[in-house]
């Protein structure tokens, strides 16, 4: 199953279960509303942020009330200035305000995710590197997160367990040593990406030796950062990672490293302030 059918059923599924604790056995106060009361409305943002979650918020409308119409006015990935209106809906009143927490809440929370990486992403945007993410995500969210990220313009590393080798230093301990994890993985599953974890210069030439697609230059200083893309020449990717933060980043990406991932794209998230508003002119009662 390829990632855009993984997260297409993982849309479906997290959607669901985002209403059912919030709407529970039914939305009470929605039942103050005539029960074919019509309303419109639109949904701003209070602040400057980069948008992620559009099919999340058409997913919650799809699955209260398919009858409900959004006309999106901007795309994944746009850059919106506070004020903005992003969409206008119409529909039941009651089918706007049941669906309007669920909804923002995905669309501001992926929303800060692309924020937060595009923030990252723009320092940068001068260099070659590749900002990657990790699997430091929100419970039961990776799948949204991870497309997030790409909507800021950072990039996926593995997705889960199953998908690339990631051969860190109890893995190695237990194997025996770098080479014969890294043959191990080859053995296993043929095709895959292998990357090994190293803490030295000493551990990157034996990953470099025993063929690794890519090194993981853990917590490395910036001289032996320099000396390792020396070493290197070329003959695998490096990816820098440990304790990377906004003021460590550019310093890092000017190494020559290929990648840098940070923890702090997915676990580091603030949500953007968002706003639905319906509009006072409201179609009458239709009874």
């Amino acid at each position: 199953m390829n990632f855009t059918e993984r997260l297409r059923q993982s849309r479906i599924e997290s959607v669901a279960v985002s209403l059912r604790e919030d709407i529970g056995d039914g939305d009470i106060t929605a039942r103050l509303i005539p029960l074919k009361k019509q309303a419109t409305g639109q949904v701003i943002t209070r602040e400057q942020a980069t948008i992620a979650g559009r099919e999340w918020v058409d997913e919650v409308f799809r699955q209260v009330d398919s009858s409900v119409s959004l006309e999106w006015l901007v795309k994944d990935g746009d850059s919106v200035s506070p004020d903005q209106v992003l969409f206008r809906l119409k529909g039941t009143a009651r089918s706007l305000l049941t669906a309007e927490r669920a909804a923002l809440n995905w669309l501001q929370t992926l929303s800060g995710v692309a924020t937060n990486c595009a923030g990252y992403a723009a320092q940068v945007a001068h260099t070659g590197v590749r900002l990657l993410d990790t699997r430091k995500t929100l419970p039961g969210l990776r799948l949204a997160q991870k497309y997030a990220v790409t909507c800021g313009g950072c990039h996926n590393h593995r997705i889960g367990l199953w998908d690339a080798f990631l051969i860190k230093e109890n893995h190695i301990a237990a194997c025996g040593s770098i080479a014969k994890a890294v043959d191990e993985a080859r053995r296993i599953a043929p095709g895959r990406p292998v990357e090994v974890e190293t803490e030295n210069l000493e551990e990157l030439e034996q990953a470099l030796n025993a063929g690794a697609d890519i090194i993981m230059l853990d917590e490395f200083s910036m001289e032996n950062l320099h000396a390792a893309v020396a070493m290197n020449g070329g003959r695998a990717k490096l990816e820098a990672s440990g304790g990377i933060n906004a003021n460590t980043l550019v310093a890092i990406a000017e190494t020559g490293v290929d990648y840098i991932s940070i923890g702090a794209l997915t676990k580091d998230v603030r949500a953007v302030d968002l706003s639905m508003r319906l509009d006072s002119d409201q179609l009458p009662d239709s009874n």
